[in-house]
């Protein structure tokens, strides 16, 4: 194989590696190694299955390639000439790289919250929505495991984030990393937030595992993906989302005191 032929499997095995190394990460930790020491993080008591584990992998696989097939698409043919890419890191001043983070992330969770709004409609759930939501009780391992539709859905925020964001690779892959991290703890299962979070700014702003957690085992509301800004001004938030997820933070620190 030529090194210009190996080139376009690169987008899918960097993909593919650290989607296996983040998502893979938070499974041994909490699912195998140290799942007794985190017992009172756990949201959902009951407990997914093998078969549940396997089908999020699989469906990911396919996402993954999906993604890769995307990003093939305009990295390597005459599009990426109008996307706002640049290699060039003097480019910019040095500072627009975490800005372009920043922006990149607010655009992903506006389109993804009127995108997964969208898909949840009676037309389009079941043939868009619904293999995703199989994971009612989800592991790290389901955050890619979409359908095939919905998988080209969720990849178009590459092109999208191009063509209107400059961005440096930099940029980009710290983009790709922070999403994955978020979109892995969403799906996580157990919630980790430190005690001091709840009485925090943040709080009213970013998303938690159990604000995700909630949207799959009650399957509307919760739509956002790093944000609750819209799930609030649209009024689309789980009522019960603050008290459940009081309710999880008081179950893992009152035990953490007795213990102690």
């Amino acid at each position: 194989m030529k090194y210009t032929e190996a080139l376009y499997f690169t987008p899918f095995v960097l993909n593919l590696l650290r989607y296996l190394f983040i998502a893979g990460t938070a499974f041994l930790i909490f699912y195998v190694l140290f799942s007794r020491k985190f017992k009172t993080n756990k949201i959902q008591s009951k407990k997914a299955k093998r078969k549940d584990f396997l089908r999020e992998i699989s469906f990911s696989l396919q996402t993954i390639a999906i993604i890769a097939g995307v990003i093939m698409l305009i990295v390597f043919t005459g599009l990426r000439e109008h996307t706002q890419f640049y290699g060039d890191i003097n480019q910019y001043p040095i500072w627009w790289v975490p800005i372009s983070v920043v922006l990149a992330l607010i655009l992903h969770d506006t389109y993804f919250y009127w995108m997964h709004r969208s898909i949840h409609s009676k037309r389009l759930y079941r043939k868009v929505h619904y293999v995703h939501h199989r994971s009612i009780n989800p592991s790290p391992w389901a955050a890619y495991s979409f359908g095939f539709l919905e998988g080209v859905l969720e990849a178009l925020i590459a092109p999208i984030i191009l063509f209107i964001i400059p961005i440096h690779p930099i940029g980009l892959i710290a983009f790709t990393m922070m999403s994955l991290f978020i979109n892995v703890y969403g799906h996580l299962g157990f919630e980790i937030t430190p005690k001091w979070f709840r009485k925090s700014f943040l709080f009213e702003i970013l998303n938690t595992s159990v604000h995700h957690n909630l949207h799959h085992e009650k399957f509307n509301g919760n739509y956002g993906l790093y944000f609750r800004v819209w799930d609030r001004i649209m009024k689309t938030e789980n009522p019960n989302y603050v008290k459940s997820f009081d309710a999880i933070q008081q179950k893992r620190f009152e035990t953490k005191n007795k213990l102690i």
